[in-house]
């Protein structure tokens, strides 16, 4: 008998240890936080993981969701594309994500796009892109080309932007710089310019030697007005800024606009030297409003009390928004549709809107994943932030497959599961 009771009392209690942490994991719900912390595209990356868990936070001040708290899980695929998937796998089969926040290079998009779509996940991706792409397990929060590439260009041929004639393409090279200079040539040959006014040049990442590549620059520029369009992405960026600063390429002469340079990448940089380069975004630290001031100040204000170093020194950026706003809005569509499932969280976030610190009011697109955004170019300052110079006046619904890209007519405008 005593030895049924024992029996008895160690199979409850081993039963009930197995069910603990089952039962703590009830009480949260569990949110990937997918970024680069290390390799070259921690200098991009880190930032966005540390506001996805300064938005957790303000969320779980706030009672969090469906009265349950939001509990991160952060890992670093180490800007290794592969290691990605593996981390996106792992969140979503031994963690039990709810949702993942994260990637920025689109290789790295790509390379977690098929576990998502097996899975049943669920992923915002926060930074601008190439299109190209619809799925429905992925909502984006960052621009398609029509909400910065094409809006960049445009206004760089104009008065305005200096009336370029002749276009050097310059991108690391991968999936993002090749298609949307894909879509650029051919935007640009539909408005008159030659084959031989376009030169394209692809660096590896991590590339640090520019010397050359400016030199080429300065050459090409000789040939007429000249604007340089920058795809570099990550660390890349401190070295080719640097080259600009030491061989006197200035804004005047020959215009840089750039696709992935915020304020955190120049924060490494003596912008002095690049003072009226440019970059093409969708919000900018220096926008003037309430909502802004307010993100700002709060930011500051929790990076402070985590002990973080340098916290008043923060900046924040487009893609750092586009994070916040996409965690916020998830938040909205689980309380909206009751529940985390995936299916219900994807219905329930159409037509989603939320007042950004852009200044204005983004909605997410009934239909196609994609935020409406403005437009935004801002010229860089002597202090590292930029003054805009040029925006929409109101929220442009994305394009998804680029119109300049043959075979996109008539693709469809809801999500399908790549093949």
């Amino acid at each position: 008998m005593l030895t049924r009771r024992f029996i008895l009392k160690a199979t409850a209690l081993s039963v009930a240890l197995a069910m603990a942490p089952t039962a703590f994991a009830a009480d949260t719900i569990k949110v990937g936080v997918l970024h680069s912390l290390s390799g070259t595209m921690a200098i991009s990356e880190t930032s966005l993981k540390d506001m996805a868990l300064f938005a957790i936070d303000e969320i779980n001040a706030k009672g969090g969701v469906l009265g349950k708290k939001l509990e991160p899980v952060v890992v670093d695929p180490a800007s290794n594309w592969p290691l990605f998937a593996e981390k996106a796998r792992q969140l979503l089969t031994k963690d039990k994500v709810a949702v993942t926040f994260g990637c920025w290079t689109s290789v790295s998009r790509k390379s977690v796009l098929p576990v998502y779509e097996e899975l049943n996940g669920l992923l915002f991706y926060p930074v601008q892109y190439e299109g190209e792409e619809l799925s429905p397990n992925v909502f984006y929060t960052g621009a398609a080309p029509n909400q910065q590439a094409i809006p960049a260009v445009e206004y760089l041929m104009s008065k305005d932007g200096g009336g370029a004639k002749r276009f050097f393409l310059l991108g690391t090279d991968y999936v993002y710089p090749r298609t949307t200079n894909k879509i650029l040539r051919a935007f640009l040959k539909s408005k008159g310019v030659k084959d031989s006014d376009i030169q394209e040049v692809y660096t590896p990442f991590g590339h640090s030697d520019y010397q050359t590549i400016v030199a080429n620059i300065k050459k090409f520029a000789a040939g007429g007005k000249t604007a340089v369009i920058s795809t570099i992405n990550g660390d890349s960026n401190v070295p080719f800024y640097k080259e600009l600063g030491n061989q006197g390429l200035k804004a005047t002469d020959v215009p840089v606009v750039a696709f992935s340079v915020g304020e955190e990448e120049l924060k490494g940089i003596d912008t002095k030297p690049l003072v009226g380069h440019l970059a093409a975004w969708n919000y900018f630290m220096s926008v003037k409003n309430p909502v802004n001031s307010k993100w700002i100040a709060d930011y500051k204000a929790w990076a402070k009390k985590k002990g973080m170093a340098g916290a008043d020194k923060l900046v924040t950026n487009d893609p750092m928004e586009a994070t916040y706003v996409g965690i916020n809005m998830w938040a909205e569509a689980v309380k909206k549709a009751g529940s985390t499932d995936v299916a219900a969280v994807s219905k329930a976030m159409a037509g989603i809107s939320f007042k950004a610190p852009s200044g204005f009011t983004l909605k997410m697109d009934e239909k196609n994943h994609h935020l409406h955004k403005p437009v935004m170019i801002g010229e860089v300052q002597p202090n590292g932030q930029f003054s805009v110079v040029w925006k929409t006046s109101a929220p442009v619904r994305a394009q998804p497959w680029s119109p300049f890209i043959p075979g996109n007519e008539g693709k469809p405008d809801t999500p399908v599961k790549s093949k």
